[in-house]
């Protein structure tokens, strides 16, 4: 179980800028570039999927079951968002971007956060994840440490990781589909064991099925959060029966990414209070 931290305590979190290397990256993953994260500003929560997959971010989202919660995805590229607007779209939660490789921390995220929370959303943390430039343990520890852990108050949703298509360079990072699958076991076991709780999985079935091999590895313990930009979610990666989250547009009002949890605002926060 995690330690409930309050509103007071995390906004004393501090901002913080990306370097330009990653102290952290291994050297069996070969060479690390010369600039690790050139933009991770520009790198959020489904920020590559068009450039790949056919989407209609435009579609009239249909429901997939008889109860769903609207929520949002943001990132310092969104800055300072009007939650109160968000809150009276019936917006109920949002996932904040904290971390990227293990050089980035966002540096609107204590106010994202905190402003979600104040606002009375359930809210969470999200790491974009950069396989090729060191372990799933090591992104992992940066992760936890940068605000991704998980704080049983009942307002605070499973830590996520976000897997898609590699902003800087091949599709899946280089690496083959056993090593990718190796990479997520290692991230989400450490996740696991730091916070107490299993990490969501972000991703598309498209990357999935290329980058894993269509892995069904996970599907038993760790909740999937779907990205599709169309009127239904569509298939399904290998082994999961129901996505949990589906972000079905990056062209919402107010605020781009938008996202549904497939359930009742009870299940919702079941799912936070884990």
């Amino acid at each position: 179980m995690g330690v409930a931290v309050t509103a007071t305590v995390l906004a004393t979190l501090l901002p913080a800028t990306a370097s330009t290397t990653d102290p952290g990256h291994d050297a069996s993953n070969g060479p690390a570039p010369a600039a690790s994260v050139p933009h991770p500003e520009r790198d959020w929560m489904g920020s590559t999927i068009a450039r790949h997959e056919k989407t209609d971010p435009g579609a009239t989202p249909r429901a997939t079951r008889a109860a769903s919660v609207e929520g949002v995805d943001v990132s310092d590229h969104q800055g300072s968002v009007d939650w109160a607007a968000l809150w009276d779209d019936d917006v109920r939660f949002a996932y904040v971007k904290a971390t990227e490789s293990t050089t980035y921390k966002n540096p609107s995220f204590a106010a994202q956060y905190n402003g979600s929370f104040q606002q009375g959303m359930i809210r969470g943390a999200y790491h974009f994840a950069l396989p090729d430039r060191s372990s799933g343990t090591r992104q992992a520890d940066f992760f936890v440490a940068g605000g991704g852990d998980w704080s049983d108050d009942g307002r605070t949703l499973p830590p996520v990781l976000d897997l898609e298509y590699n902003p800087y360079g091949a599709t899946c990072y280089g690496l083959s589909a056993a090593q990718i699958v190796n990479w997520i076991g290692d991230f989400t076991a450490r996740v696991k064991e730091r916070t107490g709780r299993q990490p969501v999985i972000y991703t598309t079935t498209g990357w999935w099925q290329t980058c894993t091999g269509d892995s069904a590895a996970f599907a038993e313990r760790n909740p999937l959060w779907l990205a599709r930009y169309a009127a239904t979610p569509g298939p399904l990666p290998a082994g999961w029966k129901a996505h949990t989250l589906w972000q079905y547009t990056s062209s919402g009002p107010l605020v781009g990414d938008h996202n549904r949890f497939n359930g009742s605002l009870a299940g919702l926060k079941a799912l936070a209070t884990g």
